[in-house]
């Protein structure tokens, strides 16, 4: 019999009757009332799409490029993997690594030996077809010495990256880590197609992404339009980011209605915004922490009780 969840998704999408979803809800157990309710709430829970989306942020500097090995902020952190890209993994709500562009990821039982399989079928915005190879390009071009990229050191532990055939990609690691698929859903890591020269192709930021770019203008601006061949859910038509360092300007924009969304508010005024009962306020946990590094070849962190000590303070 199908799972709950999934006839809520298909009610949801429309593409389940209200008649079918309440006779499947029946023969599961619910009451009549029951699957009403369940498929009201499915149906109103689906986003519709159309309409375009502007968003206020507070990061964004006229330097930012579309290089991914240079993104150092949540402006072009966003752009990459979430508006005109995709990396091969995600990291969902519960901190939990999730497939992207790879289907499936499974290690060696040393775990030093990980081969992702990647979805078929998925094109970049120009129409070519994402293979292995451009996973392995994207991947070196934040490896080696000549690079800049700020993700250089998470890398490391890759003794070597190939295509096995056009839709499985094996990494070796110089020691076995339970933690590498984690590795690999960070945000510089989106995929970009492959040059001839082995290098990717970053120049006119087209990925695989639920939007198209159209327009970047560093430190003012993103605009994109929806893919059509998506892979995935896009919902919006068009999307429009704007960088408004100053969060007073940010939220202005906010309540005025020039933009649907920003984030950083001042933590100060946000009991203001609350009450404004056109804004929803989304208090979501952080994976930021922060960390008292100590070198344990000095004194005096050689000593543990001193080490001890200082996680105390």
């Amino acid at each position: 019999m199908m799972k709950l969840q999934d006839m809520k998704k298909l009610a949801g999408k429309g593409k389940m009757s209200r008649r079918d979803f309440i006779q499947l809800s029946m023969a599961a157990g619910f009451t009549v009332a029951a699957a009403k309710d369940m498929f009201i709430t499915a149906a109103r829970a689906e986003p519709k799409k159309g309409g375009s989306f502007r968003l206020g942020s507070g990061h964004g500097a006229t330097t930012d490029s579309l290089d991914p090995a240079t993104w150092a902020n949540g402006f072009v952190g966003d752009i990459g993997p979430g508006i005109i890209g995709n990396t091969i993994v995600d990291i969902d709500q519960n901190n939990n690594v999730v497939p992207a562009l790879a289907e499936s990821f499974e290690s060696s039982p040393t775990a030093d030996k990980w081969v992702y399989k990647l979805r078929k079928g998925v094109e970049f915005h120009n129409g070519k077809t994402l293979t292995a190879n451009d996973v392995v390009a994207s991947f070196n071009h934040h490896r080696g010495e000549g690079t800049k990229s700020a993700v250089k050191s998470a890398l490391k532990s890759i003794k070597e990256i190939k295509a096995d055939g056009a839709d499985t990609v094996v990494f070796e690691l110089e020691a076995g880590s339970a933690d590498f698929p984690y590795v690999t859903s960070d945000y510089h890591l989106a995929i970009y197609q492959e040059k001839d020269d082995g290098k990717i192709a970053w120049e006119e930021g087209i990925g695989t992404g639920a939007f198209i770019l159209e327009k970047f203008d560093p430190g003012v601006t993103i605009r994109a339009k929806r893919n059509p061949n998506y892979h995935g859910e896009a919902y919006f038509d068009d999307i429009e980011m704007l960088t408004l360092p100053d969060v007073v300007a940010r939220t202005n924009a906010l309540t005025s209605g020039d933009v649907h969304y920003i984030d950083r508010p001042d933590l100060k005024t946000l009991s203001l915004l609350a009450r404004n009962k056109n804004i929803k306020i989304d208090d979501v946990t952080g994976f930021a922490h922060y960390v008292a590094p100590m070198n344990t070849t000095i004194a005096p962190f050689d000593n543990v009780d001193v080490r001890k000590a200082m996680k105390y303070c």
